[in-house]
């Protein structure tokens, strides 16, 4: 969570430390996940859990995967820090990306808030807040595409930026996800909140 914040803040503010240090975080980031299933796998095999308990397991070794997952996307950010010249001119064409590291932070926050209580109404609620990042992330999209026609030696610039907003979107998906097992570990039932929303809007449109 902080990781992602930070990770686009230093390419806002092209700190190339700070950037080298989320990506060497990553290390640990990947030992916790192993450690994680490592203790998960052994629970199974030795103490032969329940159904609501096996629940519980299996949840926890999807939701490390997908936190894995969301830093690997925060070092991506900062290596897309490292690629972008010293003294390219970023700022005007990056003023999406803050509020998306803010939004996408603050989901994965909450998510996790939700596993530990959990309420499937809130994770539910949750989920549809990623539209928000969804809307960042196209209009990031198009401000980038319109500069790289007026300008297409900087082809290769906004490609990368589109690369830094497109890592937070996914990483915004990837909270859903968690929501999604969140919502499994109480009912018991896995099915995806985007097809459960299209669902609920189809049939209230009926």
């Amino acid at each position: 969570e902080e990781n992602l914040f930070k990770a686009t803040d230093a390419l806002r503010r092209r700190d190339y430390i700070v950037s080298k240090q989320i990506i060497q975080a990553d290390k640990w980031i990947n030992a916790q996940q192993i450690e994680l299933i490592t203790e998960s796998l052994s629970l199974i095999s030795t103490q032969a859990p329940m159904a609501t308990d096996l629940r519980f397991i299996a949840a926890v070794i999807e939701i490390v995967g997908e936190l894995e997952r969301i830093h690997d996307y925060a070092k991506g950010i900062g290596k897309i820090n490292l690629l972008i010249d010293e003294t390219a001119v970023i700022q005007p064409l990056i003023s999406p990306l803050t509020p998306m590291a803010e939004k996408t932070a603050e989901m994965l926050h909450r998510s996790l808030d939700v596993f530990i209580t959990p309420y499937v109404t809130q994770a539910q609620a949750l989920a549809q807040e990623d539209e928000v990042v969804d809307t960042l992330y196209n209009q990031l999209y198009e401000s980038l595409m319109d500069h790289a026609r007026q300008h297409p030696e900087d082809v290769v610039l906004t490609n990368r930026i589109l690369w830094a907003g497109h890592n937070l979107e996914r990483s915004a998906d990837r909270v859903l996800n968690i929501c999604e097992w969140v919502i499994y570990l109480e009912t018991g039932i896995y099915a995806e909140l985007d097809d459960q929303m299209l669902e609920e809007a189809a049939n209230s449109q009926s």
